[in-house]
């Protein structure tokens, strides 16, 4: 825990910190690994979604995946777990002449740690049996043209339910909500809104709340406008985020400390062709609101707890990325990406609120509820972050047998803090450079049926910034059967 909490502030002393009351440095690991297996998720089980014959009205489709991965990798401090993950996930899907549709997908499994590797310390543990998604969508233009044979001159989609909402390029929100989502166009004009909280079970930014990682409440309300102009789609948007939590206070030794975040993000951003082979992605958005301070001070070898002060919230982040697409035979692409976000030089930690922004002081650190590509090993969060990722990736067998639907790629990264002096999530030092990562990855699917996916991260940390210079390895391989 002195670790966990030495930054670069340079007033807290290890002497200090050693009767600070701990948290746990694991709950920060358990959400860099919540992280990289959600990315896993998302990159490698096959979306379901199947196009429904025009010539049909009524289509309905079912089956299941089922998963077994292994999983091998190295926390922040060097110790390695092991984790072999199984789960069963079985769907339902009902179209009505393309106008009606329900969808639904659970999920219900279990993880299997190496004795002591578990992030929680409770050892192996089931994924209890849930809905991971599940929604009513109607839409509105096809009702008329099939049923009042009139073909109107817009689009407009309802959605009810649970779904994952990716939000522009996913900085501010990219996670699953049980809510309504509407999408609709006319003209060159487009708007998106969405109102919703997210499911119990998510995972909070916030690694010192208590039951961050199984107890989550937070609301989330946007509305996003977007446009075409020549190809190019511009889109500003609003997005508020309640804190609905009620895990809102804890007390360690003779500090209590509550939570509460609420924060509201105003974006902008483009995506469009620069080129008939090189495209862009953009958004950047400013963080407003206010949030709950530190719960205590640190002078000299003492520590004592301080009353909360509710603080303004004036952060930024930003994400970029180039697509490059060669247009050969073995759909190879090259891809860029910048990501960037403001910290606070207050903190002892960029997202946690023990040990977060000074009492009386503008909190500065960027948080919010995206999930971008941050790598497999280090994955930090985006936060007083700046990260620069190279990628490419191609099928380089497109003509031989059972290898054509095989893709193979990789990534590069390198991660600086964007302020030298602020925290990031994990024990640092003053300065910038924090280390560089490359990730290697295939997917493969072996028949129609079977995909395997492979995963292999090391992250090369500076040791004159993080608490040391080892390597730290990230592997995962996984195969998914549907049927």
């Amino acid at each position: 825990m002195i670790r966990k909490l030495l930054t670069s502030t340079g007033v807290a002393t290890a002497l200090g910190l050693a009767a600070l009351p701990t948290l746990g440095q694991q709950q920060q690991d358990l959400a860099r690994f919540q992280r990289s297996l959600e990315q896993i998720q998302r990159d490698t089980i096959l979306t379901i979604n199947p196009n429904v014959p025009a010539n049909q009205r009524v289509y309905f489709d079912y089956g299941a995946y089922i998963t077994a991965g292994y999983l091998s990798l190295d926390d922040n401090v060097n110790d390695n777990h092991v984790l072999r993950q199984y789960q069963f996930l079985p769907y339902m899907r009902l179209n009505l002449d393309n106008v009606h549709e329900v969808f639904i997908r659970g999920i219900i499994g279990y993880r299997d740690f190496n004795e002591g590797d578990s992030f929680d310390g409770l050892g192996d543990e089931p994924i209890d049996g849930d809905l991971d998604v599940g929604y009513y969508k109607f839409d509105l233009a096809r009702y008329m043209s099939a049923y009042k044979g009139h073909k109107p001159d817009y689009t407009l989609t309802i959605k009810g339910g649970r779904d994952l909402v990716y939000w522009a390029n996913g900085l501010v929100l990219s996670d699953r909500l049980d809510g309504i989502m509407i999408d609709g166009s006319a003209g060159n004009f487009g708007l998106s809104f969405v109102a919703g909280v997210t499911p119990t079970r998510t995972v909070d930014f916030d690694a010192t709340r208590p039951e961050f990682d199984h107890d989550t409440r937070r609301g989330f309300y946007g509305l996003m406008l977007n446009t075409n102009i020549a190809g190019h789609q511009p889109y500003v948007y609003a997005m508020l985020q309640r804190d609905y939590n009620d895990a809102d206070e804890s007390t360690s030794g003779n500090i209590t400390t509550k939570f509460d975040y609420n924060s509201y993000y105003l974006g902008i951003g483009s995506s469009g062709p620069l080129s008939d082979r090189l495209l862009y992605s953009t958004e950047f958005a400013y963080e407003g609101g206010n949030s709950l301070s530190n719960s205590f001070t640190i002078g000299g070898p003492f520590i004592s707890p301080v009353q909360q002060q509710r603080d303004e919230i004036q952060a930024f982040a930003g994400d970029a990325r180039l697509d490059y697409l060669f247009g050969d035979h073995h759909n190879t692409r090259a891809s860029g990406e910048l990501i960037f976000a403001s910290g606070d030089d207050d903190r002892l930690n960029t997202s946690d609120t023990f040990g977060g922004n000074k009492p009386g002081t503008k909190d500065r650190a960027f948080n919010a509820f995206g999930l971008l590509n941050t790598g497999l090993s280090f994955a930090p969060q985006v936060s007083n972050l700046l990260a620069l990722r190279l990628g490419i990736t191609t099928m380089p067998l497109p003509d031989l047998g059972p290898f054509r639907r095989m893709q193979v790629g990789g990534d590069f990264f390198i991660f600086d803090k964007l302020e030298a002096d602020a925290p990031i999530n994990e024990p640092s030092a003053s300065g910038r450079y924090l280390g560089c990562e490359p990730d290697l990855y295939l997917n493969w699917q072996l028949t129609s049926d079977l995909t395997l996916a492979v995963r292999y991260g090391v992250f090369i940390p500076n040791g004159d910034v993080l608490p040391s210079d080892d390597a730290r390895q990230f592997i995962f391989v996984g195969l998914t059967y549907a049927f």
